[in-house]
């Protein structure tokens, strides 16, 4: 079955980086655009960045463009998001997501938290 699994959330304080990463299984992964999604405290879930399935191309929600960096490793079946320049604004849990026969999939999520 369909297995994501989100590491490398924790607390950073401004200004800080995290490496987010994704380990999937259960699907042909290479084949798969990856999204990485966050949920803000008290907000709908909302994309941050995707990456298709070759890696080639991505893009990112305006209010993290030029501070994350989506990527993915296709034979450690792996996508990444390395977050630079972190603001307390970017505070979520944030999931990756694919879409597998038209369904989507989710991680269960890791935590971010920026403050001081």
């Amino acid at each position: 079955q369909v297995q994501l699994v989100e590491s490398g959330g924790g607390l950073v304080q401004p200004g800080g980086s995290l490496r987010l990463s994704c380990a999937a299984s259960g699907f042909t992964f290479s084949r798969n655009v990856m999204s990485w999604y966050r949920q803000p405290p008290g907000k709908e879930r909302e994309l941050v960045a995707a990456i298709t399935s070759a890696g080639g191309l991505a893009n990112y929600a305006d209010s993290v463009q030029g501070r994350f960096t989506i990527s993915r490793d296709n034979v450690k079946n792996t996508v990444y998001l390395q977050m630079n320049s972190l603001k307390p604004e970017d505070t979520a849990v944030y999931y990756c997501k694919t879409r597998v026969a038209l369904n989507d999939y989710w991680g269960q999520g890791t935590q971010v938290t920026v403050s001081s």
